[in-house]
């Protein structure tokens, strides 16, 4: 027995030894399995090496728009954006540090970013541009302090930080050149004349178009090209988003049925009705009312000059007034008002004392206009007691 266990027990010792030399590679083979070694540990291979876009116009995204349809703004790698207006306009805004593509588009206008030293000749655009905090930036003005309700504007023009140019149908060209600004924006009612004299000047003018847009909130978007222009893109979002949450809030809220004129008279007795698809009989809209005057200016913006009695066959049952004051003799009581004309008293609303008044500033504040909407949403619901809301107050 112990003779025949000897060459087994030697048997199993050289497989054991055999099997054990077949698991362990060479020195050679070792080395061509193990990962490099890297000496510094600083280094990682397969960290992205960033991309230089000095100076070329690489597409990346475009802004998004709930509303605006009369601008665009193109976003290109390295901070370069192109904004563009339905006139056909485009601006070619540049960052700081950065130089101008050599395959910038054919006319545009390049600025140059911080963009300052700027003209403005328009009352909402001013205000846009204030509420996303780049008034600094205009240097320029064609309204005078007493002309302004905004107090930051008023103060920065008694200060001197904002210079009165004279009015935006003749401005003083010398003032406009010894400030040495480039680039002016304007309302779609520049004439043709003061359009001329600038681009003589070496002045580049853009033309505010949110008076063109369809819906009323468009009109605060707009705050989204200056955003763009002036790098205050988030603070445009949040102006825009605050307004929009009071439209989204009245939406809620079941339609009144109310119906509301929307009127002025002159100083030389001419009466003027807001046409049925002007921003403001929109508000009325949506606000939760009806405009009083469906048949009037169809497809038009602004308003309509009737005569008396025209108006007041087709506005006599309506269940409010808002009269604008800025543009209608500033009546202060119901009795100024009345005193426009006789056949005013014999109105639904007249007699059931629902006429009301826009504020001074209701014209100027575009970028408030989502709170203007909420105040005449609070007028149809309010009671006898309510005689003032922020934009609007009651005649009385």
């Amino acid at each position: 027995m112990r003779k025949k266990a000897l060459p087994l027990l030697l048997a199993a010792l050289m497989l054991a030894a055999i099997l054990t030399g077949c698991g362990k590679p060479s020195d050679d083979q070792q080395e061509k399995n193990d990962p490099p070694k890297v000496e510094d540990d600083n280094i990682q291979p397969s960290e992205p090496v960033e991309e230089n876009y000095n100076g070329r116009l690489v597409f990346d995204h475009t802004m998004e728009l709930s509303y605006a349809k009369c601008f665009s703004v193109d976003y290109y790698k390295g901070g370069y954006k192109l904004a563009s207006t339905s006139d056909g306009t485009k601006m070619l805004i540049v960052p700081e540090g950065m130089s101008v593509p050599a395959d910038a588009p054919e006319g545009a206008i390049v600025l140059q970013q911080p963009v300052n030293n700027i003209m403005v000749a328009s009352t909402p655009v001013t205000s846009l541009i204030n509420a996303i905090g780049a008034l600094d930036a205009i240097s320029l003005t064609t309204y005078d302090a007493d002309s302004w309700y905004i107090d930051t504007v008023k103060n920065a023009i008694e200060r001197g930080s904002l210079v009165y140019v004279g009015d935006y149908k003749a401005p003083d060209y010398e003032k406009i050149t010894s400030a040495d600004t480039t680039l002016a924006f304007y309302s779609t009612m520049l004439t043709e004349d003061v359009a001329a004299q600038l681009d003589a000047l070496g002045v580049d003018v853009v033309l505010d178009q949110s008076a063109d847009e369809e819906h009323p909130l468009a009109r605060v978007e707009w705050a989204k090209l200056y955003g763009a222009i002036f790098d205050r893109e988030a603070e445009a979002e949040a102006l825009f988003d605050a307004q929009a949450a009071f439209i989204d809030e009245i939406s809620k809220a079941e339609n009144t049925g109310k119906t509301v004129a929307i009127f002025y008279i002159t100083s030389k007795g001419a009466l003027y009705a807001r046409n049925a698809d002007d921003y403001m009989a929109k508000m009325v809209d949506l606000a939760g009312g009806k405009y009083a005057l469906p048949d009037v200016g169809v497809g038009e913006s602004g308003t309509a000059k009737m005569e008396f009695e025209a108006f007041y066959d087709g506005a006599k049952d309506a269940d409010y007034i808002i009269y604008v004051w800025s543009l209608g003799g500033k009546p202060e009581t119901l009795a100024d008002f009345l005193d426009r004309a006789d056949i005013l008293s014999e109105m639904k609303a007249v007699r059931e004392g629902n006429v009301w008044c826009t504020t001074p500033d209701f014209f100027q504040i575009q970028d408030t206009i989502g709170s203007m909407v909420n105040d005449i949403h609070l007028m149809l619901e309010a009671d006898e007691t309510v005689d003032a809301l922020t934009y609007l107050r009651r005649l009385k």
